[in-house]
């Protein structure tokens, strides 16, 4: 059973969509209006889809969705009365996953916390996958820099330093990276 943490900023329709999530067989397992605390909140229930019902959320609700999708991302599905496309550009900023403009019905409830669950899944792949690439490029420049540093101090062609910069990493059972960084440390503390 999914089990949902459900946001209710709606006080005229309270319950409405904790209904619809029971009706449809969804484990509401905390409910809570906006306040100081959602973040915490949410932390200690870890939901594995956070829903809000609201008629246009806060700034505050926003910022907590933001710092919780930075920290523990999680699926985020947000119903709404607000279609305009500003509000929209706001929720997608903060990391909400679905955006339903006006509806809440059971029986529409299991496929949209599916398609907002597999989106989560496919932008958190994405994100990974950037994340790896920064990653690689910036350990290039790394290395290259310290390629650079070898070449001046040894005053050799940059085949023959990245040659000894890959046989002092084979020799140590260290990545090549590993090996640029002690290169450029040691280049620092000599020089500085």
């Amino acid at each position: 059973m999914l089990r949902t943490f459900l946001i209710d900023d709606m006080p005229a329709n309270a319950g409405r969509l904790r209904s619809a999530l029971v009706e449809a067989g969804f484990e509401v397992i905390e409910q809570a209006g906006p306040c100081p605390d959602l973040a915490e909140q949410i932390e200690t229930a870890r939901p594995q889809v956070i829903l809000i019902e609201s008629d246009s959320p806060s700034r505050s609700t926003l910022a907590t969705l933001d710092r919780l999708s930075r920290g523990q991302p999680r699926p985020i599905v947000l119903f709404t009365n607000d279609d305009a496309p500003e509000a929209m550009r706001r929720a997608l900023q903060a990391g909400v996953s679905g955006y339903i403009v006006e509806g809440i019905q059971a029986h529409r409830l299991k496929p949209i916390l599916e398609v907002a669950m597999e989106r989560f899944k496919q932008d958190s792949a994405l994100r990974a996958d950037l994340q790896a690439r920064d990653q690689q490029l910036a350990e290039r420049k790394r290395i290259e820099l310290a390629k650079g540093i070898l070449m001046k101090m040894r005053d050799c062609q940059e085949q023959e330093a990245y040659a000894l910069m890959r046989r002092q990493a084979m020799s140590r059972q260290q990545k090549l990276i590993q090996v640029a960084e002690q290169i450029i440390t040691m280049n620092d503390l000599l020089a500085g």
